[in-house]
């Protein structure tokens, strides 16, 4: 009953001293607003982006490698060993296809360039021309807008079907059915077969295959050298079969392919074998760069609210030297008297945090409908900046609240 007694007279006054000293108090309590919107602030931004980002990542897939010519590691200072690398090819799928026993899925794809594509009078320039292998859309398990993928007959034969994106679907046919309809590309014409579906709002989309014309590989064989060097990039990519760890399935490819390029045992691997987690590993580092730098400056900010507040309970311990006095001839301990005036100050310092919070909720909420990506503030982001209020107020009232605790009851009650 004494603590809760001390608990309502302590919100009372803390009240009190907001209300009668409006001015002062906006001024003092800005520091702790500033200080909870740098620190919660930049802490749930970094959490909208990092959610998004590793969500777009995981459309990849936690269980594929990626057979590349370049690392997604650090390559400084090798630029040139790569360089020298030949492409993954269409022989390098179909032996790790074949020989591979971890693997559920191996695919191929080769991005051949920018190409124009036409129908009637309207034409989409640098459109991305793909060249894939018939695992393709279900190691990605890509979704269509309209329409299909190429059947096992039209891929053998490399008919002239294709699929295209959304993008190049609409600027093409505006209206119009796509599916169905006949485009020109490179002297040649192509039925269209089907329309992914549009990409999503992610900040980072690895399958964004918006402005893209794909065709069967073995048609693609028909439109360029695949092999020559000029090539944008190539990819073989293997999915691991159940039960099977990514690791053993990289041990695995590794294996069939230095076997298959008849590289020696002290050779270095002609390839990279790429996971998800290495770029996952350098986003690590990034968000808890960004995170540190909003700590940081919320610090900064949460140091001038801790002397503001500080200032506010040292003028209140003054004003009420008297009752203090009087509190203590009357058998007041000394704990009730720190503890009436510690909870003063925790309770200013969460109408302050409590302040910042509702700033960043307002903020968040505005540049979510402003721009195409979704932010939010996390209610653990909400507890920490209420849990930070309340220590910012213990260190802030914790020498005037022991000030007023060691008054002496006579000398107090004479001023």
């Amino acid at each position: 009953m004494v603590v809760l007694r001390i608990l309502y007279e302590a919100i009372a006054q803390a009240w009190q001293q907001l209300s009668s000293n409006r001015l002062r108090s906006l001024l003092s309590l800005l520091g702790i607003s500033i200080g909870i919107f740098c620190i919660i602030g930049v802490l749930s931004a970094v959490d909208s982006l990092e959610d998004n980002v590793r969500g777009s990542l995981e459309k990849l897939g936690n269980d594929v490698i990626y057979v590349k010519k370049w690392p997604w590691a650090d390559v400084s200072g090798s630029w040139w060993k790569y360089v020298k690398r030949p492409n993954p090819d269409f022989a390098d799928y179909e032996v790790i296809k074949e020989k591979a026993q971890t693997t559920a899925l191996t695919s191929f794809h080769v991005v051949i360039g920018f190409r124009t594509v036409r129908f009637g009078s309207n034409s989409v320039e640098n459109t991305v021309l793909i060249g894939a292998s018939q695992e393709f859309a279900q190691m990605f398990q890509i979704e269509f807008y309209k329409g299909r993928y190429f059947s096992p007959a039209e891929y053998h034969y490399g008919a002239n079907k294709a699929v295209i994106g959304y993008t190049v679907a609409e600027e093409l046919f505006g209206k119009i059915e796509p599916v169905g309809r006949t485009i020109k590309m490179g002297g040649r014409k192509y039925e269209i077969i089907g329309v992914f579906e549009k990409a999503g709002d992610d900040l980072l989309n690895p399958l964004d295959f918006d402005e893209v014309m794909l065709v069967s590989y073995p048609n693609a064989r028909g439109l360029a050298n695949l092999k020559a060097r000029q090539i944008f990039d190539t990819s073989v990519n293997a999915k691991a079969a159940e039960g099977i760890s990514v690791q053993q399935m990289e041990d695995e490819v590794r294996g069939i392919l230095r076997s298959h390029r008849r590289l020696k045992p002290k050779e270095e691997d002609t390839f990279a074998l790429n996971k998800l987690s290495m770029i996952s590993s350098a986003f690590d580092s990034i968000f808890g760069i960004l995170n540190l730098i909003g700590i940081v400056i919320g610090l900064f900010a949460m140091l001038v609210g801790i002397v503001s507040v500080a200032n506010i309970m040292f003028v209140s311990v003054k004003e009420r030297t008297n009752i203090i006095g009087i509190k203590k001839a009357l058998g007041a301990k000394r704990f009730v008297i720190l503890l009436e005036f510690l909870i003063e100050s925790v309770v200013l310092c969460i109408v302050g945090g409590l302040a910042g919070l509702g700033l960043i909720y307002v903020i968040i909420s505005v540049l979510s409908n402003i721009i195409d990506f979704e932010m939010y503030l996390s209610f653990g982001n909400m507890v920490l900046g209420v849990i930070v209020s309340v220590l910012v107020g213990v260190v802030s009232g914790l020498v005037p609240a022991l000030q007023a605790a060691r008054m002496d009851p006579v000398e107090a009650m004479r001023k």
